[in-house]
C-alpha cells in the first residue's frame, strides 16, 4: 500500500513537471517553422500586396508568376537535378569511404591510429576559405574544372573525414567476439565488413547519409568557385548569383528561397525515420 502510495504522489508531479519542457518545445518549433511559414506565405503573393501590406499579411489568391519567373530564369530544373546528383553522389561515395576507413581504423587497429584520427579532424576544422585557391589549382591541372566531377570528389573527402572520424568511435566499441566468431566459421575480413559490421552500423550509416545530403545541398563557396558554367551551377549558386545580379523583387525572392530549400526539407522529411531511428540507436548504444 504505501508504495502504491507514492507511485501515485509522484505521477501527477512527473506530469506537471513535463509541461514546461512540452511548451519550451513547442514555441522552439514555432520559431523555427514561422521563417518558412513567411516565405512560402510570400512566395505566392503579388508585388502589389507585399508592398502594401507587407511581409505578414496574408495573400488574398495565389499569385504563382514569381515561381514561374525564377523557374525559368535561372533554368531550375536543370540546377536542381545538378544539386540532386552531386548531394546524392557525395552522400553515398562518402558513406561507403568513410566506411572503409573506419573498419581499418577502429576494427584493423592500424599503426598510429590516434594520429589519423586527429588528421581527420584538422580535415574536419579547416576552413574552406584555405582550401579554394588549392583545389582551383589542382582542378585547373587535372583538367577537371568546371565539372561536376570536381566537386564530388572535393565534397566526398571532406564528408568522408567527419564521417571516418564518427565511425571509427563507434567501430572502436564493436563487440570483437562476434568478429572472432565469424573468422573461426571462415569469413574474411570483406565477409565480416559487409555482412556483419555494415548491417549492425546501418542506423549510424543512415544518419551520415542524410547528413551528408543535406551538408552538400547547402554548400555555396566551393561550387561557386569550381562551376562557372551556367549548366553546371548548383541551387545555391544559382540564388546567390541571381540576387547579386539584383533581378528579382521580393516577391522572387522568397520564392527562389522557398524552391531552393524545399527540397532539402522533402528529403529529411522522407528520411526523418531513419535519421530519428540512427540517434535512438546511437543514444542506447
Amino acid at each position: 500500500m504505501t508504495t502504491v502510495r507514492t507511485e501515485l504522489r509522484t505521477r501527477p508531479r512527473t506530469a506537471v513537471g513535463r509541461y514546461p519542457v512540452l511548451v519550451a518545445l513547442c514555441i522552439a518549433a514555432l520559431f523555427m517553422v514561422l521563417p518558412f511559414l513567411i516565405v512560402a506565405v510570400n512566395a505566392v503573393k503579388s508585388p502589389a500586396e507585399y508592398s502594401q501590406h507587407g511581409p505578414l499579411s496574408l495573400p488574398k489568391g495565389l499569385y504563382t508568376d514569381g515561381l514561374k519567373d525564377f523557374w525559368q530564369r535561372v533554368d531550375y530544373g536543370q540546377k536542381l537535378l545538378n544539386s540532386v546528383l552531386i548531394s546524392g553522389s557525395v552522400a553515398v561515395l562518402a558513406a561507403v569511404l568513410s566506411v572503409l576507413n573506419a573498419y581499418a581504423i577502429g576494427i584493423g587497429r592500424i599503426k598510429g591510429r590516434a594520429w589519423v584520427l586527429a588528421f581527420f579532424v584538422l580535415a574536419n576544422v579547416l576552413p574552406q576559405e584555405a582550401l579554394v585557391y588549392p583545389l582551383y589549382y589542382l582542378s585547373k591541372q587535372a583538367g577537371l574544372y568546371d565539372t561536376r566531377l570536381s566537386v564530388i570528389i572535393v565534397f566526398t573527402v571532406v564528408q568522408a573525414a567527419f564521417g571516418t572520424y564518427l565511425l571509427a568511435s563507434v567501430l572502436g566499441q564493436f563487440p570483437r567476439e562476434i568478429i572472432e566468431a565469424a573468422r573461426i566459421d571462415g569469413a574474411n575480413s570483406w565477409q565480416v565488413l559487409w555482412r556483419i559490421v555494415v548491417p549492425v552500423s546501418r542506423p549510424t550509416i543512415g544518419v551520415l547519409l542524410v547528413f551528408f545530403f543535406i551538408w552538400t545541398w547547402n554548400e555555396f563557396l566551393l561550387p561557386l568557385v569550381m562551376l562557372i558554367s551556367n549548366d553546371n551551377q548548383t541551387v545555391s549558386v544559382a540564388l546567390g548569383v541571381l540576387q547579386g545580379q539584383r533581378l528579382m523583387d521580393a516577391t522572387m525572392t522568397n520564392a527562389a528561397a522557398l524552391l531552393g530549400v524545399l527540397p532539402a526539407l522533402v528529403f529529411f522529411l522522407v528520411f526523418q525515420r531513419t535519421l530519428t531511428r540512427g540517434i535512438a540507436v546511437g543514444a542506447v548504444k
